[in-house]
């Protein structure tokens, strides 16, 4: 593993140059930021007249259309939703300048084939492993979220300074930037997606719910044994991964999870994990996604009604209507508490465990 931090940074590569962002959505408007603030020329590429234009120009932004923005550009980074891509390349590739760098946060347009930059551009990749207002708090602190580092293609001979500066800007050195390759970051960001964050853990969600309320249990006692306490676990494994969230359930929570769990994910699971990840590699995947969104995404239509209407989104929607603290937080997002000593955590009874907030470190014991 190479992991760069900031005294790996060539301070020169990005010096005088100006930078375009394409898009200000989550990442775009974090990386628009936190560069201006690191002191760059930043210039935000964006539709006239639209929300992110507003936005970026009321935080102090130079605004422009994205085919202008690109006009003499030094650096381009493309920070739209990947469907888009491909045509928005066509609108602004005869405005990039040879030698210049165009930059992506996630390589699925360039790892399979659906943007083939000119050969005279760098092409690299900086991955942020944390959402845009994460970016943008972190950085604001003093910190960083940790970045993915790659290089498609190298025209200067400066493509990887480069990356490794403009990861510098946005806080990245001061949490590690890990080098990888476009293939590693888009196919196990994919997989992960697929099999574990989004696909994996929210079906396993609603089959635990399911198969609760179908034994004759009451839906909003399944919903927060198998939705809304999972909050509590994953924060466990984010701050210390397996060791502190054994740490801080229960014995009989424990127990159960090394007996039980593994007749849950078990070989055939991990059979069709093989399998989805294959078809990532294949590109099958790929393939059939932008097939999807070319013939205006008629079965993700469908799919995404059919997963809003589960009866787990119902119960929880009356349920989440009484914790209006969820609301609070998203929007305040506000810095940890301060850590309690574990001891006195230990004896936390769950119910008060609920009410801790929503970054807080505090080990809580998982009801068993």
């Amino acid at each position: 593993m190479k992991l760069y931090s900031q005294k790996d940074v060539d301070r020169k590569a990005l010096k005088g140059a100006r930078i375009a962002i394409l898009g200000y959505g989550s990442q775009g408007r974090a990386h628009a930021l936190n560069l201006k603030d690191s002191g760059f020329d930043v210039v935000v590429g964006v539709r006239r007249g639209g929300a992110g234009w507003k936005q970026a120009r009321r935080e102090g932004l130079a605004v422009a259309e994205p085919a202008e923005a690109v006009q003499g550009a030094d650096l381009v980074a493309v920070l739209i939703p990947d469907p888009v891509q491909k045509e928005f390349y066509k609108v602004i590739r005869k405005g990039l300048k040879s030698g210049a760098t165009l930059l992506f946060a996630h390589g699925f347009n360039i790892h399979f084939g659906q943007i083939k930059p000119a050969s005279s551009l760098d092409v690299v990749l900086i991955a942020p492993k944390g959402p845009g207002d994460l970016v943008r708090r972190q950085y604001q602190e003093g910190r960083g979220v940790p970045c993915l580092l790659a290089v498609a293609q190298d025209a200067t001979g400066k493509a990887h300074a480069r990356a490794l500066a403009y990861a510098h800007g946005i806080g990245g050195t001061r949490g590690g930037v890990i080098e990888t390759t476009f293939a590693e970051e888009t196919e196990t960001d994919l997989f992960g997606e697929q099999a574990v964050l989004c696909g994996g853990a929210t079906e396993l969600v609603v089959k635990g719910f399911e198969t609760l309320v179908e034994a004759g249990y009451q839906p909003e006692v399944a919903y927060y044994e198998c939705l809304h306490e999972l909050k509590l676990i994953v924060d466990l494994l984010h701050e210390g991964g397996l060791a502190k969230m054994h740490q801080f359930v229960s014995e009989t929570a424990k127990y159960g999870d090394l007996t039980r769990g593994p007749r849950i994910i078990n070989e055939r699971v991990k059979n069709e994990m093989r399998k989805v990840l294959k078809e990532v590699r294949s590109g099958r995947f790929a393939r059939q996604w932008i097939r999807e969104n070319a013939e205006g995404r008629p079965n993700y239509q469908k799919l995404l009604a059919e997963d809003l209407d589960r009866q787990i989104e119902r119960v929880g929607a009356g349920l989440r209507a009484r914790m209006p603290w969820l609301h609070e937080k998203r929007r305040s997002a506000p810095a940890s508490a301060p850590r309690k000593a574990a001891k006195s955590a230990k004896r936390k009874p769950l119910k008060r465990a609920r009410r801790a907030r929503h970054e807080s470190a505090t080990p809580v014991r998982h009801a068993a």
